[in-house]
């Protein structure tokens, strides 16, 4: 037990970073999509609908891998899924530079999905497992800022190389390192709480009715009904912010760079997520920052001013990733070892049937003629619900040692 405790600072910091880098490129491919999906309605002609396919697609690949790689990785172990995710991801994506049509690039946005869909909460099960629990939160919430970074590098290629070189180039740069992040995740040591109990002879049927079995039923409820809220209206506001730009009247590039400010308040709102996290508790930061994605939304949807717009925008930014970092760092409190990785794989996965409905939504309402403002409305009411599911179902997990 010593050595472990002795060993624990090197690990962690090791881990942090491998698990970083890999989430840096996640972040990436999203990014990059959000900005493909604004060329590829040029260059293809697409539809709102056809649009709004190309991110549900990939949060129907997410919602599955999340499930699938959630309840193995109880199985098997975090550190294996940890890789299998990442190859999946970086396979497909590569690929996806290649499609010739719709069609082929939806399919590969499914494979890229899952991947994608299954890293991240067995990624946030392994760090959540290996810290002390007096900085567990923030930790786990600074793993979430690399998304940031990955968001802000995929703004600069959007920028710089999407009109340069055209998207197909954008994401092979996206594709290519992410590789790189496999290769490091390999000397990785496995989370020591699962190593403890990776010998249980408990199946997967009984694992995932302990789900729902009446220790855990009030937080699973809560966790699904705040992750279906904060990915439905993540992906719908967020993989459409361009597009949303261009129909606000400004040009493709004009849009790349005001969503390129936009992402710079990402980092400033993990980190001080990550900073309160562990002075106040996951309740209320979760709760406080959702509050001011929705009233950010709100005002963003609305806005007919420049101004009015990047401020908004960077606003909606700084709040929303703050929340995401605190979610997740908050969902892996709610099981015991046996079944973590199950119940964050779950709970990811009915968050991703949000992010199935989000961008479809959009592209359907506003094919229908609905205002922007009406469609960021609806986002709006969408977080509130998820905060009502955290006040009333929520309890706090700051500091708890884990089972």
């Amino acid at each position: 037990m010593k050595q472990a405790v002795n060993a624990q600072p090197i690990s962690r910091n090791k881990l942090l970073g491998v698990a970083g880098v890999g989430w840096l490129f996640d972040a990436l491919d999203v990014g990059i999509l959000s900005f493909i999906i604004a060329t590829l309605a040029k260059e293809w002609n697409l539809t709102s609908g056809q649009m709004g396919w190309i991110g549900s697609i990939n949060s129907i690949g997410m919602a599955i891998g999340a499930f699938v790689f959630g309840v193995f990785a109880d199985r098997i172990g975090r550190k294996s899924v940890f890789i299998w995710t990442l190859v999946i991801f970086s396979i497909a994506s590569g690929l996806s530079a290649l499609a010739t049509s719709l069609t082929i690039f939806m399919i590969l946005r499914f494979f890229i999905g899952m991947g994608l869909g299954g890293e991240l909460p067995v990624a946030s099960t392994l760090v959540s497992e290996s810290v002390a629990p007096n900085e567990r939160g923030r930790i786990v919430v600074l793993l979430e800022s690399f998304w940031a970074v990955g968001w802000l590098v995929a703004a600069l290629i959007s920028y710089f190389v999407i009109p340069q070189f055209g998207w197909r180039v954008a994401l092979i740069l996206t594709a290519i390192p992410a590789l790189y992040a496999v290769y490091l995740r390999l000397h990785l040591p496995d989370s020591p709480q699962f190593t403890a109990k990776k010998n249980s002879s408990r199946g997967i049927w009984q694992n995932l009715k302990s789900v729902w079995s009446k220790s855990y039923v009030k937080p699973t409820l809560m966790l699904w009904i705040v992750w279906f809220t904060v990915v439905f209206s993540y992906y719908g506001m967020f993989l459409w912010l361009p597009s949303v730009m261009v129909l606000k009247g400004f040009s493709l590039i004009k849009s790349f760079e005001y969503v390129l400010i936009m992402t710079l308040a990402q980092l400033p709102g993990y980190f001080t997520a990550a900073w309160l996290i562990e002075k106040i508790g996951r309740k209320f930061v979760l709760a406080t920052y959702l509050l001011g994605t929705a009233l950010s939304a709100l005002v963003f949807g609305v806005a007919d001013a420049t101004w009015i717009l990047i401020v908004s925008g960077m606003l909606l930014s700084f709040f929303n990733l703050g929340a995401w970092g605190a979610l997740y760092a908050y969902t892996p409190e709610q099981y015991p070892t046996v079944i973590r990785g199950t119940g964050v794989g779950m709970a990811a996965a009915v968050g991703r049937l949000g992010g199935i409905f989000g961008p479809l939504l959009v592209g359907m309402l506003m094919a229908q003629g609905y205002t922007i403002g009406w469609i960021f409305t609806i986002f709006c009411g969408s977080i509130l619900v998820g905060i009502l599911a955290i006040l009333f179902l929520g309890k706090e997990t700051k500091q708890t040692i884990l089972e």
